[in-house]
């Protein structure tokens, strides 16, 4: 392998690390982006549905 094609596989191997670190971490950050308090809107929550069996 030449000096070259090593310093190319090296550039493209670590570009490839990189944009997979950012895509993880922009994944992230979508995520829990709504996560704060003031901005989830309030939700009654429903009561459980209770069907009677007999036994």
């Amino acid at each position: 392998m030449s000096p070259a094609q090593t310093i190319i596989l090296l550039i493209a191997s670590w570009l490839s690390v990189a944009l997979t670190m950012l895509w993880g971490i922009l994944r992230i950050a979508r995520r829990h982006r709504y996560s704060s308090p003031q901005t989830l809107p309030k939700k009654p929550m429903a009561r459980p549905l209770r069907i009677a069996m007999a036994h």
